[in-house]
């Protein structure tokens, strides 16, 4: 089947009325949760994951999906009228998006954000139809020793782009390696990490870690903030931009798309990353950089491109490799386990409705919020209002009620609250919470592949350097690392020669 007929089924399965209203409900949410501070769609996936248990695969994942790029959408919305970003990638929009609101072009300036958003996630969605099928045909030629080292780097990776401290990000994915080995071995049958626990046997629920760490340790955090955001904004007025304010913002959307797109594909980089550097490389190719903080299209225009190309093309290792590039894509993996399938190449063949169906749905998707979007930037705004002290104790009940019919299983509720807890503790101390959680979904897997290597070649650990595919994945490691050690190891140095002629 080529890419067209892929398509035609794609389309086939993302137009059936029941996946259009999966898709609608994922959209409408993602914007809603992208406008509220403190409620992102990390969190309102770890939520909603238990219910998708009783949903087919296409629509869980329409759904889902929906809901992480319809929040790149909505968090630009309250950072352009309140300078209030709703996501953490929609920051570098306040810069100038709240300036030329200021300007009374707020209408100008939503619009040019939804244009843009719309273009790159068209552009990612193409990307993944296009290199998703031969990355998954070359995935099916690899061999253990091959997958162990590509999940290996997909963690170094990780931990070596998460924020904050080398140190903590390293050890942060080995715990969560730990931790996800907890329960019974396969090959011989030993309880590891259990402590005697009955319903540690079978191991962790993927769902009761996510919802821990996020849902229940985000609640905490955010009731340490009391009252509600009382915001209030002019009308926006007419939504059109000038002649010259698209001619702005026509090449800036082209670079922010392409600087999205590379970000994306990067296990750890994220939208974040994306969207700061998109607005660098505009302020630094800028005829008039003093014009950047004052109201510049580009520097709108450039962030919500490489924002939501991001967000697109990062279901581009996660759906070909099954190689989750951030915690949200680990998520989306989550739910293909609740569904009973094997995340990994062989989605792609085995599962074609499903994979062909989730890249329509995302072309129906952009659509949608690009039409839901600007007509409701009044309500939006309105829900700000809303004290957050109303909504965690529903967002509680949720959680509990949902891990709980997984397993029908009381320790589950304790673990969720302990990894609540956990998640407080971690983010206090400056610990990015993504490398442990990618510990958590790859490790099994790392273990996996790597003593199914070790069989296969009858314990020769060279095995993974003779194989090309492995040791090109093994140089790629070591690079990093290196790239990533030199530097600190020369602050030291530097830091040990002042404190010496100092004293």
């Amino acid at each position: 089947m080529d890419i067209f007929s892929n398509l035609a089924l794609g389309f086939g399965v993302a137009f059936s009325p029941e996946n259009l209203l999966y898709c609608f409900i994922g959209v409408l949410l993602g914007t809603f949760i992208g406008v509220l501070p403190g409620v992102g769609p990390l969190v309102t996936i770890a939520v909603l994951l238990p219910l998708t248990f009783g949903l087919p695969p296409e629509g869980a994942l329409i759904m889902l999906a929906g809901i992480y790029y319809g929040a790149a959408y909505g968090g630009s919305t309250t950072a352009i009228l309140l300078n209030l970003p709703g996501e953490s990638s929609s920051v570098v929009t306040c810069i100038d998006g709240y300036q030329m609101a200021r300007k009374g072009r707020a209408g100008a300036a939503l619009a040019i954000a939804a244009i843009g958003s719309f273009i790159a996630g068209c552009f990612g969605t193409a990307l993944i139809a296009l290199a998703g099928p031969p990355l998954t045909a070359i995935a099916l030629d690899f061999g253990a020793a091959d997958y162990f080292s590509l999940m290996l780097m997909a963690v170094v990776f990780t931990a070596a782009l998460a924020q904050g401290s080398l140190s903590k990000s390293i050890i942060m994915a080995l715990v969560g390696v730990l931790i996800g080995l907890a329960g019974t071995d396969v090959n011989s049958g030993v309880r590891r990490f259990t402590f005697g626990a009955y319903g540690l046997v079978e191991g962790i629920d993927f769902t009761v870690v996510a919802m821990g760490l996020f849902a229940i340790s985000e609640i905490v955090r955010n009731l340490e903030h009391s009252g509600s955001q009382e915001v209030a904004t002019a009308k926006v007025g007419n939504l059109m931009p000038s002649r010259q304010e698209l001619r702005e913002a026509g090449f800036p959307i082209l670079r922010g798309t392409l600087v999205g797109t590379f970000f994306g594909i990067l296990p750890g980089a994220g939208q974040t990353i994306s969207s700061f550097a998109a607005y660098m490389i505009e302020k630094r190719v800028s005829r008039d950089p003093s014009k950047f903080g004052k109201g510049a299209v580009a520097g709108l225009a450039a962030p919500e491109a490489a924002n939501n190309a991001a967000a697109q093309t990062s279901f581009i290792p996660t759906l070909s490799l099954g190689i989750p590039g951030s915690a949200t894509m680990a998520l989306m993996l989550g739910a293909l386990m609740i569904q009973g399938i094997s995340p990994g190449p062989q989605v792609m063949s085995q599962h074609p409705a499903l994979f062909w169906g989730l890249i329509a749905s995302m072309w129906i998707g952009n659509l949608l919020l690009v039409i839901l979007n600007l007509p409701l930037v009044g309500l939006w705004v309105n829900m700000l209002r809303l004290p957050y002290r109303w909504l965690f104790p529903a967002i509680l009940v949720f959680c509990c009620i949902g891990v709980f019919s997984i397993n029908y299983s009381p320790l589950d509720i304790y673990l969720i609250a302990v990894f609540g807890l956990v998640g407080y503790v971690l983010v206090k101390l400056n610990c990015e919470v993504t490398p442990f959680i990618l510990g958590f979904v790859l490790g099994p897997m790392i273990e996996e592949n790597f003593r199914r290597a070790l069989l296969l070649s009858k314990g020769d650990l060279t095995t993974f350097v003779t194989s090309p595919i492995s040791a090109g994945f093994l140089f790629l490691t070591a690079i990093v690392v290196i790239a990533m050690i030199v530097p600190a190891l020369r602050k030291k140095k530097d830091e040990v020669v002042l404190d010496g002629e100092t004293g």
